[in-house]
This record gives C-alpha cells, sequence and structure tokens, in this order.
C-alpha cells in the first residue's frame, strides 16, 4: 500500500491560481515495506512568467573600481518590450544600460539611459565587451556588435585594453546659443556643431576643470548634450560632458563624445593617436586613434557586481 502525506505552512491566499508540481523520488527500501515521498511545490502564475536576468555593473575607461564610468550589462535571450528595458534602465539608475542579444557569435546592441534610449554609447559598449570576454568566452579577440540605431561597431581586445571602433563625427562651425555661454559662464574660443551635440573649445584645463554649470539652463539648448574641451597639462586634451536631456547631468567619461573630440583635436595637433582625459568626478583615461572615417577609442574596465534582476 502506498500512503502519501501533503504537508504546506504557509499558502498566500491573496493569489487567484497556483500550481502544484509533483517530483517523485527514487523508490526507496526499507526493511519491511517499499514507501516513496512526494514533493509538492506550489508556485504562483507570477512566480512562473518572472524571468531572471544576468546583470553586470562594470566601470569603464579605467583599471580600478570607484573610477571611471558605471554601466549595468544586461545580456539577454531575446528583446524584452522596449518599455521594460527602459524600466530596468532607470531601475539601474546608471548613465547608460547596455542590452546584447547573442546572435551565433555576434550580437545585437542597445542602449538606455535612466529616461531614454540612445543612439550611441561607448562606455557601455565597452563595459558590454568585458562582460562577454569575461563571463561568456567570447572565443575570438574581437567582438561584433550590430546596434539598432549606429550599425556595426566593434571591439577588440588586447590583453587587458578594450578597443572600440566607432564612426566619426562630422563637426561644422556653429554659433554659441547663449544659453551656454550663460550657463558655463565663459564663452568658449570655438564652437561646432556635430550630429548631437555641441563641442565647445577653451583656453586651459583650468576653464574645464572649474566649470560648475547650470544644468537646467543647458537643459534648454537643443542638443543630446555639450562637450567642453581644452588642452590638458598630462595628456594631449581634456573634457567633459554634460547632457541633463537624457537625464543624466554630467556623465562621468563618454566614449560617443570622443568621436567628435579626436577628428578635431587630431586635426589642430597634427597627430592621428592621442591620450585623453575626462575630468569628471570620477575621471577616466582613453587613447583615441583617428583611422579615416572612424575613430579607435582604448581603455580598460573592471567589474564592480555580478547579480540577477528579476522581471
Amino acid at each position: 500500500m502506498l500512503s502519501c502525506w501533503l504537508s504546506i505552512n504557509s499558502v498566500a491566499t491573496k493569489f487567484s491560481e497556483v500550481y502544484f508540481v509533483l517530483m517523485p523520488e527514487r523508490g526507496k527500501y526499507g526493511r519491511y515495506r517499499f514507501f516513496s515521498t512526494l514533493e509538492v511545490k506550489i508556485f504562483t502564475r507570477e512566480f512562473i512568467s518572472m524571468k531572471k536576468i544576468k546583470l553586470y555593473q562594470i566601470d569603464a575607461f579605467t583599471d580600478k573600481v570607484f573610477g571611471g564610468n558605471p554601466a549595468a550589462v544586461c545580456v539577454l535571450d531575446a528583446w524584452l518590450p522596449n518599455e521594460t528595458m527602459q524600466q530596468i534602465a532607470a531601475e539601474n539608475n546608471l548613465a547608460e544600460t547596455a542590452f546584447v542579444v547573442p546572435q551565433g557569435e555576434e550580437y545585437e546592441l542597445t542602449w538606455f539611459t535612466p529616461t531614454v534610449e540612445v543612439d550611441l554609447c561607448g562606455h557601455a559598449t565597452l563595459a558590454a565587451a568585458h562582460a562577454l570576454f569575461t563571463y561568456y568566452g567570447h572565443p575570438s579577440e574581437e567582438i561584433r556588435f550590430h546596434s539598432r540605431r549606429s550599425g556595426l561597431l566593434t571591439v577588440t581586445r588586447n590583453n587587458d585594453a578594450l578597443t572600440l571602433d566607432f564612426p566619426v563625427d562630422v563637426l561644422e562651425p556653429a554659433e554659441t546659443p547663449e544659453a551656454l555661454v550663460t550657463a558655463l559662464g565663459k564663452a568658449p574660443q570655438e564652437t561646432y556643431k556635430g550630429k548631437t551635440d555641441y563641442l565647445l573649445v577653451y583656453t586651459s584645463q583650468a576653464d574645464v576643470e572649474g566649470f560648475d554649470p547650470d544644468i537646467a539652463l543647458i537643459n534648454t539648448v537643443p542638443a543630446r548634450g555639450v562637450i567642453v574641451t581644452a588642452p590638458g597639462h598630462e595628456v594631449d586634451f581634456v573634457s567633459r560632458f554634460f547632457c541633463p536631456q537624457v537625464g543624466i547631468s554630467e556623465d562621468p567619461v563618454t566614449g560617443s563624445a570622443h568621436t567628435s573630440l579626436t577628428p578635431y583635436w587630431s586635426k589642430r595637433l597634427g597627430k592621428k593617436v592621442m591620450a585623453a582625459r575626462q575630468l569628471s568626478k570620477r575621471q577616466g583615461s582613453l587613447q583615441c586613434e583617428i583611422a579615416g572615417d572612424r575613430v579607435k577609442i582604448t581603455g580598460k574596465a573592471v567589474t564592480y557586481l555580478k547579480g540577477e534582476i528579476e522581471v
């Protein structure tokens, strides 16, 4: 005779439907009789529909934690709805969250700030490559990303350095919006407008270091962001990047901004390869190289945390 006992410690009565999963164990033989045990688990419909996603928080353009620019990386099996990805990015509350979907040995990629999806993000691409090389065993020294808004992007690994290959920005001389002069408290020597950002050139590194801008006023200017730059003391050039229109007052280290900075400084300095530093509180170091209509941006990355999110 087979007997079965069911013990339930507690069941939340507020759920409308539960599911019972019977998992028989191997039969066990006692001295005098055969017996078997059944385990009963109760799952709510909400639990069964919940999806676990691996998440990595990585500091990009630095060789130590708490430096550079932090980005979250979520590696997905398939695309989530845009609304869900935006909610995840808002919950992460970092400058960007990168979402990656493997396609064979290549990957699809997009990026969200806490408020919007963006066309291009360098530090989160660097962070995504770091995650794939470190935790997913990517088989070659190059990763090919197909971004939803900026086409093919590649990242190449050379020891612990990662090199982004991005399209160069095209700069045109522009009038300086009066709101930017007021917001920054000082007029630039030169002003340019790229695809998404203003580039303001100043005389000295001290100018760039000293800005305490009116972010609300910058937010009135029709542009993704504002790059301020000058010659550097220990590097070829320095910069800062303010981008409140995408939900970030000041971005710590901005790979995409260097698609504008690199062609400008290459022409001005007569150099193809340059050292750069972004002078946010966290700071970050980059090597920039102009290569025709592409910009190669090299930096390092370190993992701050690994975890899972449930959506």
